[in-house]
């Protein structure tokens, strides 16, 4: 859970007529709304954005690593006088994306993922691809043509086309233009991603690796959701015109093949890769509490949640939510707004702006608080039930812990498993400590038992399945050979 949820657009009108601006890779002249100066302006304001909602990784030898990584990568580029930025998100949401004027990104959460060096750079190749390219300003322009406004400093180009990234951003503007870029737009970028590899003397078979990790994602969730009884998602093409992972398999490797092998290809960089991220958090951060099966430590925050058994909990940006295991019940938890009011019930009738209830003053494991039992009207004008407790947490900040459910049915049905839930709330203890540690990277030798073996030292939940996952053998893959350094989480 974080502190602040800012909108992850800077939306701008741009005004004036389109210009001629000729196009970096193709050379061909196109019309635009964004002038190369426009792009940089939009793109700097949008980073600082990105900035506030997304905490940089506080890891400066990871952060230098990708810079130079990505700075050899754009200097071979199309548009190498631009003044390139590089960024590690602190995130374990397997993503990366850019905006206009030369602005990249990769999440901690894709770094792990990755095998080597060559492999992280296909992914930030396709990333500068999609800037040298313009789809950016490619766009905007369409927007503005289409009537519906320009927003110039949009997120741009997820590689896996979801994740927290856009589906934030599809929350502030039309679905349809944060979502996903064209196929020609995707298939351009790998184009380019495959090329800019070729230029640094990394095999662009690399790209191939790259959806290969995709693809094995999409095979665990799925392999994952089975085995809990729930139905899989329909896969990373959540738009029609985003190309699926298995066509994007198929076009990189037709692209791979159109170029010879080079001797002069480096080394793919594996172990320089591998020093890298050694010690890199894994999963959930500090910063964002972490889950410990049914468990949710929040240094930081100084709280302790519990779910109910066979619920499940849930981290999110904006809340800590413990839900049941129908999914149609939770217990919502979220830091009070700053501006909320100064006392329990001026904050519960500023956030739900109740129409009658009660309040009781009660204690939850120490702490003082309050529940307001009562009712408010919906947007809708429908009036709904409401069952929120305000409590004084640690560090002076204010908690709120609303009993959500799908409907009245729903709420009466659970209202044994919300109490617990509730009951859970805590003040974080010095024996929590241990639990609340991050999980972080590291190498080891593979053993003569292999993954197996590996896994029974291994605090993950899924452990032999996901340390094959962050090793590139999920799903049928060829164990490494023993001696070699693969990678564990402790």
């Amino acid at each position: 859970m974080r502190r602040l949820l800012i909108p992850l657009l800077l939306a701008t009108s741009l005004l004036g007529a389109c210009a001629s601006v000729v196009n970096p890779v193709t050379g061909r002249s196109e019309r635009s709304v964004m002038d190369e100066p426009t792009e940089i302006a939009e793109g700097k304001k949008a980073h600082q954005e990105v900035l506030k909602e997304y905490a940089v990784l506080d890891n400066a030898p990871v952060q230098a690593y990708v810079n130079d990584l990505g700075q050899r990568l754009a200097k071979q580029s199309h548009r190498a006088q631009l003044q390139w930025t590089f960024t590690v998100l602190d995130s374990p949401e397997v993503n990366a994306f850019a905006l206009p004027g030369g602005y990249v990104y990769v999440t901690r959460g894709i770094m792990a993922y990755m095998e080597s060096e060559a492999d992280l750079a296909g992914v930030m190749g396709h990333e500068i691809g999609h800037v040298t390219a313009r789809h950016g300003a490619q766009r905007a322009t369409r927007q503005q043509t289409a009537g519906i406004g320009v927003v110039a400093a949009t997120v741009l180009g997820a590689v896996l086309g979801i994740g927290d990234v856009a589906s934030q951003v599809s929350q502030s503007v039309a679905a349809g233009y944060i979502a996903s870029y064209s196929r020609d737009q995707e298939s351009q970028a790998d184009q380019l991603g495959a090329e800019y590899l070729v230029r640094n003397h990394y095999d662009p078979k690399n790209m191939v690796e790259v959806i290969q990790v995709l693809k094995r994602q999409e095979q665990f969730a799925a392999d994952t959701a089975k085995a809990e009884g729930r139905s899989a998602s329909g896969g990373n093409d959540w738009l029609a015109s985003h190309p699926s992972n298995d066509q994007r398999l198929r076009d990189i490797t037709a692209i791979a093949d159109t170029y010879a092998k080079d001797a002069s290809y480096v080394d793919e960089g594996r172990d320089r890769y591998l020093q890298a991220i050694a010690g890199m958090t894994f999963g959930e951060s500090r910063a964002q509490g972490v889950t410990r099966g049914r468990s949710f430590y929040h240094e930081p925050l100084g709280i302790v949640l519990k779910a109910p058994e066979g619920w499940k909990v849930q981290n999110s940006a904006e809340d800590i939510t413990l839900v049941n295991a129908a999914g149609d019940a939770g217990l919502v938890v979220m830091l009070a707004p700053a501006k909320a009011g100064s006392t329990h019930e001026e904050i519960v009738r500023s956030v739900f702006k109740p129409t009658q209830g009660r309040f009781d003053k009660i204690e939850l494991n120490g702490l003082k608080a309050s529940r307001f039992t009562g009712t408010a009207t919906t947007k809708q004008g429908q009036a709904r039930a409401v069952v929120a407790t305000v409590v004084d947490g640690p560090q002076n900040n204010r908690f709120v812990l609303l009993q959500a459910s799908k409907d009245a049915a729903a709420l009466q049905r659970n209202a044994a498993g919300l109490k617990d839930a509730e009951a859970s709330f805590r003040a974080l203890t010095a024996a929590d400590r241990a639990a609340a540690k991050p999980w972080t990277l590291k190498s080891v030798p593979f053993p003569r038992g292999g993954f197996a073996e590996l896994a029974k030292q291994s605090p993950l939940p899924q452990a032999e399945a996901q340390l094959k996952l962050i090793n590139g053998v999920y799903g049928g893959g060829k164990d490494p050979a023993v001696g070699q350094r693969v990678k564990v989480v402790e």
